[in-house]
């Protein structure tokens, strides 16, 4: 009788412990990763592998899975527009360019896409891609702006005195029902 009484003790003194720990617990773990996601100041150490191959078309275009893993990292997107949702990056960086924000396609259109705002001209960031990565973009025209592009399918654009590189491509059809 007496074991039980202090097991019962025991058990009452911790449910009071975990109670009076539980709720500010609780709630640090449900802001903890929305904290970390928008205000991370350095750059995953898996960004290069992820978005700078699917930027350069090395990889599967899966765009929820692009969603997903930009959302984890950076953040809610802070706008949707042109059928895609756009990631501030802060302070990253690919092939030694600044990337300040990502995109990626939303379902509305026939493309799955993938694509970053980096803070160079068109010329100096094929530079940097066929330095780092060894992947030129030919230029497909010679106009004052043209599009580059490389064998694997990504195109390098002007955007103002930035460029835009994406990789994009049809959308796979949808499994027979």
């Amino acid at each position: 009788m007496a074991v039980q009484n202090v097991t019962i003790l025991r058990q009452a003194i911790l449910r009071q412990a975990l109670l009076r720990h539980a709720a500010p617990l609780a709630l640090a773990l449900a802001f903890a990763g929305t904290a970390h996601a928008q205000t991370q100041d350095k750059q995953p150490s898996t960004f290069a592998p992820v978005i700078g191959a699917a930027l350069l078309c090395h990889d599967h275009l899966d765009n929820a899975y692009f969603h997903a893993w930009l959302k984890t990292h950076f953040g809610p997107a802070y706008k949707h527009e042109g059928g895609a949702y756009w990631f501030r990056t802060g302070e990253t960086t690919l092939w030694g360019a600044p990337v300040t924000e990502v995109m990626v396609s939303d379902d509305t259109s026939e493309w799955v896409f993938v694509g970053a705002v980096a803070e160079v001209p068109p010329d100096e960031l094929e530079q940097a891609i066929r330095k780092a990565a060894g992947v030129r973009h030919l230029a497909a025209d010679a106009s004052p702006y043209p599009l580059r592009v490389s064998i694997p399918g990504s195109t390098i654009a002007y955007y103002n005195a930035k460029s835009k590189i994406y990789c994009a491509k049809f959308k796979p059809l949808p499994p027979h029902r």
